[in-house]
């Protein structure tokens, strides 16, 4: 059984989500480990290989 880690997102998981703001999908930077919602302007952290698709717990990309 394959376990995620931080650095790691199931590609199919990958390909279903969108933003919750926007319904746009989402780019995962490995290095930041964020699932990024360029429409959103929000990049939203993924938790030991746990995508946290609250708006409240994202990051906004620009002041």
């Amino acid at each position: 059984m394959d376990v995620a880690t931080k650095e790691e997102l199931d590609p199919v998981l990958l390909e279903i989500l969108v933003c919750p703001i926007t319904k746009t999908p989402l780019v995962y930077d490995r290095t930041a480990g964020e699932l990024v919602s360029q429409a959103a302007g929000l990049a939203y952290p993924v938790r030991k290989g746990i995508p946290v698709m609250l708006p409240e717990e994202a990051r906004k990309l620009h002041a």
